[in-house]
């Protein structure tokens, strides 16, 4: 195997692509980024750009096995 010399750069997509990859709008993905609740950007020059891992990262740390999580979640972010 060759060796590895050279930094890989992330895949960065725009908006429209990072949402059709989540299955949103970009109205929806916009919202999120104004609202500090999606995934991770990155402004290059005047450009919003989206890293395809950071999308993939904030749709893992979405996953959730029940209601009662996501609520027992939300209450405790409140409570404090």
């Amino acid at each position: 195997m060759p060796e590895k010399t050279e930094k890989t750069w992330p895949r960065f997509v725009r908006t429209p692509e990072a949402a059709r990859l989540l299955d949103l709008s970009p109205r929806t993905l916009e919202k999120h980024r104004c609202d500090g609740t999606g995934p991770v950007y990155h402004k290059l020059g005047g450009r919003v750009v989206y890293a395809v891992s950071d999308l993939a990262a904030w749709v893992d740390a979405c996953a959730r096995q029940s209601t009662a999580e996501s609520a027992a979640g939300h209450a405790a972010d409140t409570a404090g």
